[in-house]
C-alpha cells in the first residue's frame, strides 16, 4: 500500500480546480483515501468531461466559482475551514495561453495570489500545496532534467504565468508564513495523461477525437520530448509530498514530480504506442506547427523526491499505454466512467 493510505482519512481538503482532468481524478484518489473535500472551480470547458461523467458533482461540496473572484473564493474556503489546501485551478494550456494571454496571467498569478492571501485568514491550515508545472524552468533545450534549484522561466504565456505562480507562492511564503504553522510548498510535473481527458489540444484527447471520428490523428511536434506520466502517478506523488510535509517541516518546498527515463520520450514515439495499443488500423500524421513556439526537449530530475520524500513513480510506459487505451475503450462501450476510475485508483492503490 501506499504511504499516505490513512494520512487522509477524515481531513478536511480545499481543492481548486476540481472540475478539471486532473482535479477530477484528484478528488476520486483523495475519496479513496478517505478525505472530505469541497472543491472550487469554473465548471468544465468541454462538452464531454471527467467531471460529469463521473457524477463528481454529487460526490463532494462543489463550489462553482472564478479563482480571480476574492470574495467568493474566501468565503468558500471560509467555510470549508481546511486542514490541507491543495491548488490546481489553472488555465493549463500553452496554445490557449497564445490566445488569451491577459486571462490566462490573471488566473495563474492572481488566482495564485487570491487563495494564498485567504490561507492567510484561516487558522486550521496545516498544508497548502500549490500545483504548478514543469514547464516553469527557463527552457535551455538540455539533455538533462531540470532541477528544483534551476532557473525559473517560461517563453510562453501559460509557461511563464505558472513561473510567476511559483514566485507569488515563494514571496507568500517568505513574507507571511515563516513563523506559520502552516506549511507551503510547490510541486512540479511533466505531461500528465489518462482516461478521462477530452481537453483541446492535447495528444491524447486529439487521439480519441481522431479514432471516434475514423480520421488520423495530427500530431504537430513528432520530435518534442517530454516527461509523460499517467494521472495517477503524479498526483499520487502530490498527496506523498503533503504526507511527508506534515511530519518533515524543514524539508525543502518545491518538488518535480516525474516519470522514470523510459517515459521521457519523443510525441511520436508516444503515440505510436497508443496507436499499436488500440489497434484497429489507428494511425498519425505529421503537419508542421510554425504559429506558437513550443519547447522542443524538457525533462524533469525527480531525484529530490526521491531521496528526501522515499516517492518513486510506480507506472511505467506500457503500463500508462494499457491503463489509458482500457479507460478510453472501455467508456465508449459504454462502462460508467465513475467505475472505471474507481477500478484504477484501486489497482494504483495496490501496487
Amino acid at each position: 500500500m501506499v504511504a499516505y493510505d490513512d494520512f487522509f482519512k477524515g481531513k478536511r481538503v480545499f481543492l481548486t480546480g476540481h472540475t478539471g482532468f486532473k482535479g477530477s481524478w484528484m478528488t476520486l484518489l483523495l475519496q479513496a483515501l478517505g478525505a472530505e473535500i469541497t472543491g472550487y472551480a469554473l465548471s468544465p470547458d468541454q462538452e464531454q468531461n471527467l467531471f460529469d461523467s463521473a457524477g463528481l458533482e454529487k460526490r463532494i461540496y462543489s463550489h462553482i466559482g472564478d479563482i480571480q473572484d476574492f470574495s467568493a473564493l474566501q468565503d468558500a474556503m471560509k467555510k470549508a475551514d481546511p486542514e490541507i489546501v491543495i491548488h490546481m485551478a489553472a488555465q493549463p494550456l500553452v496554445l490557449e495561453s497564445y490566445k488569451n494571454p491577459l486571462y490566462t496571467y490573471g488566473t495563474n498569478v492572481m488566482g495564485t495570489a487570491n487563495l494564498l492571501e485567504v490561507v492567510r485568514q484561516l487558522p486550521n491550515v496545516d498544508i497548502c500545496l500549490n500545483i504548478t508545472t514543469d514547464k516553469v524552468y527557463k527552457n535551455n533545450e538540455w539533455l538533462w532534467g531540470y532541477r528544483e534549484t534551476d532557473t525559473l522561466g517560461g517563453h510562453d504565456p501559460y509557461s511563464n504565468s505558472k513561473a510567476c505562480s511559483e514566485l507569488v507562492t515563494q514571496s507568500y511564503r517568505d513574507s507571511f508564513f515563516t513563523d506559520s504553522s502552516t506549511i507551503i510548498a510547490t510541486a512540479r510535473a511533466g505531461n500528465v495523461i489518462g482516461g478521462g481527458d477530452w481537453a483541446a489540444n492535447r495528444l491524447v484527447p486529439d487521439f480519441i477525437r481522431s479514432i471516434q471520428s475514423g480520421e488520423q490523428v495530427v500530431i504537430r511536434s513528432p520530435k518534442a520530448v517530454r516527461p509523460w506520466q499517467h494521472v495517477l502517478d503524479c498526483i499520487g506523488g502530490y498527496l506523498h509530498l503533503i504526507s511527508k510535509l506534515s511530519t518533515h517541516k524543514k524539508t525543502e518546498t518545491s518538488f518535480n514530480f516525474g516519470p522514470e527515463d523510459d517515459n521521457i520520450r519523443t510525441v511520436e514515439s508516444l503515440i505510436n504506442k497508443v496507436c499499436k495499443a488500440w489497434g484497429e488500423s489507428a494511425s498519425y500524421k505529421i503537419e508542421g506547427n510554425d504559429t506558437f513556439h513550443e519547447a522542443g526537449l524538457l525533462r524533469l530530475d525527480i531525484s529530490r523526491a526521491r531521496q528526501e520524500l522515499g516517492w518513486k513513480p510506480k507506472w511505467g510506459m506500457e503500463k500508462t499505454v494499457t491503463q489509458i487505451v482500457d479507460w478510453y475503450k472501455a467508456f465508449s462501450e459504454g462502462q460508467d466512467a465513475l467505475e472505471l476510475c474507481q477500478k484504477q485508483i484501486e489497482e494504483f492503490l495496490q501496487h
